[in-house]
């Protein structure tokens, strides 16, 4: 269930998914928007507080490198934070890094604004002025005392211990150099841009965070062209999915539209709602942040294993080059064009979207429960839009469904996408930041 309302405020525009913008000089417009939100928002949890620091950050142009997906920023932040934090709460198992004889009276604050200001100041080095006046002004709002300066204390030291433990992870490697092949099926570069290279083809290489292995969920193959499945698929994309259909509605045309962003970030917001409507505390928002963004990191990592793995074609390659399929039941139409514009720089198969999204609503669903909880989304590439859900899970699957109708995906990109993103999600929430069991873990000495 969703509403469309319209918002007489401007939301920044944001990339299309999983494509941050190819420059690493950051832009004077993180610190104006850093200076006046600094200015306008009311006191928030620091842990919401540092998660939206961060999306301001890879939301201005040229501050995320170009070959480093920024789900890793997140994950490394939010670790930090949470094994800061549990430091102090010890009431689940770290991450990381387990800090012995952490005092319980340290500000648990104070540890998640300091950890959160030393990873995001290692991975963004110039934006670090405007770093360090964010933290003294997440820092002044806390009393002076000894409690305050332990957490400090305890979040730099975990800051530098998750750093360091994930600086040899590969995500510094460069792209592997791509070769477009043209038999019908391969992933070719797409019009109307024709990028000369597909973007991450290094970072199903880089270490996960909570996987065992980049291929552990790979899912199998896609269709066969000449199947039923394949053509059911290629027909259902190529009539609702681009800009002159007349089959797609005004709302699904519209929905292929909204969600046509960095999906991360839809999520890490979801979150943010769902944590300030549910007034968590800072040990709660913790975990919370640090399993979402841990399980969408791995996602990431798994679905570029699988994407670089068969290498299938986008639908827009598909449908213009249709009379090569061998398939009947599919035809040609060299003009044809998605309704977002451009396509992912990217093999279709599995979808992003599906991955992210599935894995998303499977941590909150896992967190929240499943009572209905009415929250809105507000669009990364419309201004002013937003649409509203009653479950996570609705939520999820409208935002996979957008991609058939943005053009972007076959509907067994998506399905697989959403079995490879519960995957995650379950193997984090069921395996990682749970509850202390034994005499040793509930005092660390």
């Amino acid at each position: 269930m969703h509403r469309l309302l319209a918002l007489p405020m401007s939301v920044a525009v944001l990339l299309a998914a999983c494509n941050p913008i190819p420059t690493d000089t950051a832009s004077p417009a993180y610190e104006r928007r850093l200076e006046a939100s600094a200015v306008v928002a009311p006191p928030v949890n620091p842990v919401v507080q540092w998660n939206r620091i961060l999306l301001q950050i890879v939301r201005t142009p040229g501050a995320q490198p170009a070959t480093v997906h920024p789900t890793r920023s997140f994950a490394i932040l939010h670790a930090a934070i949470y094994d800061a934090v549990n430091s102090i709460d010890r009431t689940y198992t770290p991450y990381l890094v387990r800090l012995r004889g952490a005092p319980r009276s340290a500000s648990q604050d104070a540890a998640a604004a300091a950890a959160a200001h030393d990873v995001l100041a290692a991975l963004y080095p110039s934006l670090r002025a405007q770093l360090d006046e964010q933290l003294q002004q997440s820092l002044a709002q806390l009393p002076d005392g000894e409690h305050k300066t332990a957490g400090i204390r305890i979040g730099q030291t975990v800051a530098d211990r998750v750093l360091a433990l994930r600086s040899n992870d590969q995500s510094d490697a460069q792209p592997i150099p791509y070769v477009f092949r043209t038999a019908p099926g391969d992933y070719q570069s797409t019009p109307p841009n024709f990028p000369p290279q597909p973007q991450f083809t290094h970072w199903s290489h880089v270490a996960p965070f909570a996987l065992q292995r980049a291929s552990q969920f790979r899912p199998g193959p896609p269709p066969a062209l000449t199947s039923d499945a394949y053509s059911d698929a290629f027909n259902e994309v190529k009539s609702l999915g681009t800009a002159s259909s007349t089959a797609a509605s005004a709302d699904q045309a519209l929905t292929g539209r909204f969600w046509n962003g960095a999906i991360q970030n839809y999520w890490n917001e979801i979150a943010q709602t769902a944590s300030l409507a549910h007034h968590l505390t800072t040990a709660q928002n913790a975990r919370l942040f640090a399993l979402l963004n841990l399980t969408l990191a791995d996602g990431v990592i798994a679905f570029y294993d699988a994407k670089y793995t068969y290498n299938f074609w986008r639908p827009v390659t598909a449908i213009r080059a249709a009379d090569t399929d061998n398939n009947p039941a599919t035809g040609a139409d060299p003009n044809w064009l998605p309704e977002v514009g451009k396509t992912g720089a990217d093999p279709s198969y599995p979808g992003a979207h599906g991955v992210m999204s599935a894995a998303g609503a499977g941590v909150l669903t896992a967190f929240f429960g499943r009572d209905p909880f009415e929250f809105s989304v507000t669009s990364e590439v419309l201004p002013g839009v937003e649409r509203s859900f009653r479950t996570f899970a609705d939520a999820a699957l409208e935002a996979s469904l957008s991609r058939i109708f943005g053009g972007q995906h076959y509907r067994f990109d998506q399905t697989a996408g959403e079995r490879l993103g519960r995957k995650v999600a379950d193997l984090v929430v069921d395996g990682f930041l749970t509850l202390r069991h034994g005499k040793d873990d509930v005092e660390d000495r």
